[in-house]
């Protein structure tokens, strides 16, 4: 089926041939789940742009949070000099695990 002009002449011929019972029910249902189909994309390329501009909120709202949390821990970890220098002593220093075995 190209085209929506080709509907009426199937259903000319499907009332023409009398069909059972069942296969009448069977076209009826795909019928009712193609247009159930075209309404869902319809109303999904309708409301896009919307969800995409909510995820485009939601995602610069989360960047600006974990701006602001590394900002504060930024401004948290700032020590004294003489603290500098003894944490870096520390890190510097060997750790004795690393070590080998002395001979």
């Amino acid at each position: 089926m190209e085209t929506v002009q080709e509907l009426i002449p199937l259903a000319r011929e499907m009332v023409a041939q009398r069909p059972k019972g069942k296969l009448v029910k069977l076209y009826v249902l795909g019928s009712v789940l193609a247009l159930f189909g075209v309404v869902l994309g319809l109303v999904e390329t309708v409301c896009s742009p919307f969800t995409a501009a909510s995820r485009l909120r939601d995602e610069e709202a989360a960047v600006a949070e974990l701006q602001a949390a590394r900002r504060r821990q930024a401004l948290g970890t700032r020590a004294p000099p003489e603290k500098r220098k003894q944490r870096e002593a520390v890190l510097g220093a060997r750790d004795p695990s690393l070590r080998p075995p002395a001979s």
